[in-house]
C-alpha cells in the first residue's frame, strides 16, 4: 500500500466513524452501515442548504437598489455586442454576469428579478463548499465549512445583491473542488474542469484571476521537485491551466489594458495598506472582532492539524490566505481595494477553520460533536440575522424618492451629485412623472453654472459620499455650504435645498 493510499484509508476511517481509528480491518464496516453514515451528512447537508436557501431567498427585494446594483440593470439593459464592448472600452467589470442579467430581465426589472441569479448561486455554493471540505479532508469538515457558509453574514449579504460577487464564488468554489481533486488523483478530466470553472469566474470578476493564480503556484511548488525528476509530470496540471488561457483569452486582453488604466493613479476610494487585512478578516468573520479573533485561532490550529497529515494541503490554507491579502494590500495603493473583492477566501477560510475539528474532536471523541458545531455556526450568526431583515442595509433610495416627490414640485431643480447616483435615484424617481429638471455637477464650478443659468428656479441637490471620490478638493460641498440649505437626510443620502 502507497503512503498517499494509507493516508486516504486514515481520513475514511475518521469520516465514517467520527472516531479515529475506532474501524480496522479485522472489523470491517458493513456497507449498509456505511451508507447510513453517508446519509446522515447527506440529510445535514440538505437541511443546510434548505436554510440557506430560505436566508439567501427571504426578503430578496426588500432594500433598495444602490448605485453598483442600479448599474448592474443599466449594463443588463444593453445587447450582448453592448455589453462586451463596454467592458473593452473601460467597464471595470467583466461581461458575463452582465450577460446573464441581460437574459434575467425577459421576467422583468424588478430587485427581486436582478438579485434572484445571485442569490441562487450563492445557495448551490453551499453543497460545493461541502465537497471541498470532503475531499480536502472528510464529511465532517465538509458539513462544518458548508454551515460556516450557509450562515455566513458576509456571504447572505452578498447572495442578496445584484452584482458579480456570489456569482463568481460559485464558480471559483467549483474550480477550487476540481483543483484540490486534482492535486490528489492527478486525474486529467480534474484539472481541466479547474482550468475551465477558473475562467468562468475570472469572466464573472477580474479579480478572481488573484486566486487562480496562488493555486497555479501552489501546484508549481508542491510539485516542484517531481516536476525536475520527470518533466512529463505536469502535463496534466499544464492542460487545465491551458484551458483556462484558451477559455479567458479575450478577456486576458482586455485585462492588460484595463489594468493599467486602472492603476494609472492613486484610488480616491476603497480600503488602502494593512487595513486591507483587516476589515476583509473582520467582514468575511461576520463583522465582529471577537469572532475574527476566534476563527483565526481556529484557523491556525486547522492548519497545524493538516500539516501532521499532508503538508501540501496546509500549504494550500496558507497560501490561498495569505498571498491574496498580500497582493491585495500591494494592489490597494494603485487600485481601489474593498473587502468583497475578495469573497473567494470564504471556502478555503472556512475549510481552514472546520479542519480543526479533528483535534477537537479528541477531546470529546462524540461523533455528534459535529452537530455541536453547526448548531454553534448558527448561533453566531443570530446577532446579525436578528436586525439584517428588519433594518436597511442600502441606501434608502426607495424612500428617499418618494420623500423627494413630495417636496418638488413642477419647474423645480433637481441636481445629483456626483451625476452617476441619477441610476439608483431614476430607478425610484421620474423627474417626467415630477415634472422637475434633472441635472448632474460634479464641481462648484458647475454648480454655479447651473445657478446662472436657471435663477429663478428652486433646486434641490440630491448628494452622497461619492462626491469626496470624484471631488476630493471638496469644492462641490464648498459650493453647497455657502449658497444651499441643509433639507435633511436619508441613510447615506443627503439633500439640500437652494437658499
Amino acid at each position: 500500500m502507497s503512503k498517499k493510499q494509507g493516508k486516504y484509508e486514515a481520513r475514511a476511517r475518521y469520516d465514517d466513524s467520527g472516531d479515529p481509528g475506532a474501524s480496522s480491518p479485522e472489523l470491517p464496516e458493513t456497507s449498509l452501515a456505511a451508507a447510513v453514515r453517508a446519509s446522515r451528512h447527506l440529510q445535514a447537508l440538505i437541511g443546510l442548504t434548505v436554510a440557506g436557501l430560505l436566508l439567501r431567498f427571504y426578503n430578496l427585494g426588500g432594500n433598495s437598489l444602490w448605485l453598483d446594483e442600479a448599474s448592474t440593470l443599466m449594463f443588463a439593459r444593453q445587447s450582448l455586442i453592448g455589453i462586451w464592448e463596454s467592458t473593452a472600452g473601460g467597464e471595470f467589470n467583466p461581461p458575463l454576469f452582465y450577460w446573464l442579467e441581460h437574459g434575467m430581465l425577459i421576467f422583468g426589472e424588478s430587485e427581486f428579478v436582478l438579485r434572484l441569479l445571485p442569490a441562487f448561486l450563492g445557495v448551490l455554493t453551499i453543497p460545493v463548499v461541502y465537497y471541498i471540505g470532503k475531499e480536502f479532508r472528510d464529511r465532517n469538515v465538509g458539513l462544518i465549512a458548508a454551515a460556516l457558509l450557509a450562515f455566513s453574514p458576509f456571504h447572505i449579504f452578498y447572495s442578496q445583491e445584484a452584482r458579480a460577487y456570489a456569482p463568481m464564488l460559485f464558480f471559483f468554489s467549483l474550480a477550487l473542488l476540481f483543483y484540490v481533486r486534482a492535486s490528489r488523483s492527478d486525474e486529467a478530466r480534474s484539472w481541466v474542469l479547474f482550468g475551465v470553472f477558473s475562467a468562468i469566474a475570472f469572466w464573472m470578476h477580474f479579480y478572481a484571476i488573484v486566486p487562480v493564480a496562488v493555486l497555479v503556484f501552489h501546484a508549481l511548488v508542491t510539485r516542484a521537485g517531481e516536476i525536475r525528476r520527470d518533466p512529463r509530470s505536469a502535463r496534466k496540471p499544464a492542460m487545465g491551466l491551458a484551458a483556462f488561457i484558451v477559455a479567458a483569452l479575450p478577456l486576458l486582453i482586455v485585462t492588460v489594458n484595463l489594468f493599467f488604466v486602472r492603476t494609472s493613479s492613486a484610488p480616491t476610494f476603497g480600503v488602502q495598506g494593512f487595513d486591507v487585512i483587516y476589515q476583509t478578516l473582520l467582514q468575511v468573520s461576520g463583522f465582529s472582532d471577537l469572532l475574527m479573533a476566534l476563527f483565526l485561532l481556529l484557523f491556525l490550529l486547522g492548519v497545524a492539524v493538516t500539516w501532521r497529515e499532508d503538508r501540501n494541503g496546509a500549504l494550500l490554507l496558507l497560501f490561498m490566505l495569505v498571498l491574496p491579502l498580500a497582493a491585495s494590500i500591494i494592489l490597494s495603493s494603485r487600485m481601489p481595494m474593498i473587502p468583497r473583492h475578495l469573497i473567494f477566501l470564504l471556502p478555503i477560510y472556512f475549510v481552514g477553520i472546520a479542519s480543526a475539528y479533528p483535534a477537537l474532536h479528541a477531546l470529546v471523541r462524540d461523533r455528534r460533536a459535529v452537530y455541536v458545531v453547526v448548531i454553534a455556526a448558527f448561533l453566531i450568526s443570530t446577532p446579525f440575522l436578528a436586525t439584517y431583515y428588519t433594518t436597511p442595509q442600502k441606501n434608502d433610495w426607495r424612500g428617499f424618492s418618494t420623500e423627494l416627490g413630495g417636496m418638488t414640485a413642477e419647474g423645480d431643480l433637481v441636481v445629483v451629485l456626483p451625476p452617476y447616483m441619477a441610476q439608483p435615484l431614476d430607478y425610484y424617481y421620474s423627474n417626467a412623472t415630477d415634472g422637475t429638471i434633472e441635472l448632474g455637477a460634479t464641481t462648484g464650478d458647475e454648480l454655479r453654472a447651473i445657478r446662472e443659468q436657471y435663477p429663478d428656479r428652486r433646486a434641490f441637490y440630491v448628494v452622497t459620499g461619492d462626491i469626496l471620490a470624484v471631488d476630493p478638493s471638496g469644492d462641490a460641498v464648498s459650493w453647497l455650504d455657502g449658497n444651499a440649505e441643509f433639507a435633511g437626510q436619508h441613510m447615506g443620502i443627503f439633500l439640500f435645498r437652494s437658499a
